[in-house]
């Protein structure tokens, strides 16, 4: 699977209050989430966000609570991929769960960089600068699960047992 997009970058320890503020958890509609998606943290995100890119952090990135909402309002607001040095761990799960591609690699990137990321083969090619970054590419099963749009697509579609 290769995703192409424009990086979105943000520091260290994103917390899923700034992902979606708790203000908003009182809809689980997931086109509501996504409208307030970031805002706190960058309230132009939205603006400056096309379908298909890509969040980039440093470490930490979902820290704080677990709710399932942070990845799915980031999916919804039209987010291929989120990459960063490390996750909570919760909410790579959650990510995981709702078909969102999570990916740790330390590279250097800027906003505005043109990703292309081939999850099959674990390679970040920077179309901006020509580096390329290396990941360990997701097991045959997690790959499935992201193909299918999440976890309860893919049982559902027998794609996992």
């Amino acid at each position: 699977m290769l995703l192409h997009g424009n990086a979105l970058c943000y520091g260290d320890n994103v917390d899923t209050d700034v992902i979606i503020p708790a203000r908003y958890l009182n809809t689980s509609d997931p086109k509501e989430l996504a409208v307030h998606c970031m805002e706190d943290i960058d309230p132009d995100f939205l603006k400056k966000t096309k379908p298909g890119d890509v969040i980039v952090a440093g470490c930490n990135f979902g820290c704080g609570s677990s709710r399932e909402h942070a990845p799915l309002a980031i999916k919804t607001a039209g987010i291929s991929c989120v990459i960063a040095k490390s996750f909570a761990r919760i909410f790579y799960r959650n990510a995981i769960n709702i078909g969102l591609p999570i990916i740790i690699c330390d590279g250097d990137f800027k906003s505005g960089d043109t990703l292309e990321i081939d999850l099959e083969q674990g390679r970040i090619l920077n179309r901006t600068t020509g580096e390329e970054h290396s990941f360990p590419p997701f097991p045959a099963f997690l790959q499935k699960i992201i193909e299918s749009g999440g976890l309860m697509n893919a049982m559902a579609g027998g794609e996992i047992a």
